[in-house]
């Protein structure tokens, strides 16, 4: 494992042992609403890539998988598999999950929204 490597899943469990255990419920239509600041980037409900790869199926895809993207290093070689936790550790701060990474996006301070926004993609993979 490199130390890039181990950094990123250090700092990620760290992130969980601050966040709640279980991560709350969130509301997919509000998600929807929450998901309109990602829509310049990314598209959730085909398979169409942007500025950010395409979110279709992301809960439990393994990062830098989406073919014709061009991923950062950093997202490829950070092992990182698309679960709720991550995605929630990671909308709240993509920088500090994946130092070196390609998006610019701020993130989402607010718990529920993250909640939401997982909820929602959640929702189109039914």
């Amino acid at each position: 494992m490199t130390t890039r490597r181990l950094g990123v899943w250090i700092a990620a469990g760290l992130a969980a042992l601050v966040s709640s255990a279980a991560l709350a419920e969130g509301d997919p239509e509000q998600g929807a609403k929450v998901f309109n600041k990602c829509k310049a980037c990314h598209v959730a409900d085909e398979e169409k890539n942007r500025v950010g790869p395409h979110l279709v199926h992301i809960v439990g895809r393994p990062a830098a998988s989406v073919e014709g993207y061009n991923y950062s290093t950093a997202l490829e070689e950070s092992g990182i598999v698309w679960d709720e936790e991550i995605l929630d550790q990671y909308l709240a701060s993509p920088k500090e999950v994946v130092p070196g990474g390609k998006m610019q996006f701020i993130g989402l301070r607010a718990e529920e929204e993250r909640a939401d926004v997982i909820a929602y993609l959640k929702s189109l993979a039914h």
